[in-house]
């Protein structure tokens, strides 16, 4: 269930679903897929920062499930849409739960992190609005 903090979503549309979804004793994972800063913007950060920026999000995604149990909190760094699929395929993840937002223009020229994961997800995929 991938959850993007930076966009101010309620995740409990999408755990409600993932529930529905998941079989008696299925583990349930809240990912966060934190966008990767380019190594020449990198080297000017102070060491050990892409670490502490994980572990912040890490955190806040916590708080936000504060209270959930069964469910298992990742965050991982790489570009949302190729990271998502990447991180089904080698997690043996049986179904995504990913929210959309209403299609603009943009996103029929660019392609939206939901229609990457949909087209190339290696499992099912549950797209909510």
């Amino acid at each position: 269930m991938p959850i993007a903090l930076d966009h101010g979503r309620d995740s409990n549309e999408a755990l409600k679903i993932a529930r529905v979804l998941a079989d008696e004793g299925a583990k349930i994972t809240a990912l966060h897929v934190m966008e990767e800063v380019p190594s020449y913007v990198a080297q000017y950060l102070p060491e050990g920062q892409m670490e502490a920026n994980e572990k912040e999000l890490k955190n806040r995604l916590i708080s936000e499930l504060a209270g959930v149990a069964g469910v298992e909190v990742a965050v991982i760094a790489g570009h949302a849409g190729h990271t998502i699929v990447d991180y089904a395929a080698h997690n043996e993840i049986d179904c995504i739960v990913v929210a959309s937002h209403r299609p603009g223009l943009q996103d029929y020229f660019l392609g939206s992190t939901a229609a990457r994961v949909v087209r190339h997800a290696p499992c099912a995929v549950h797209v909510s609005r």
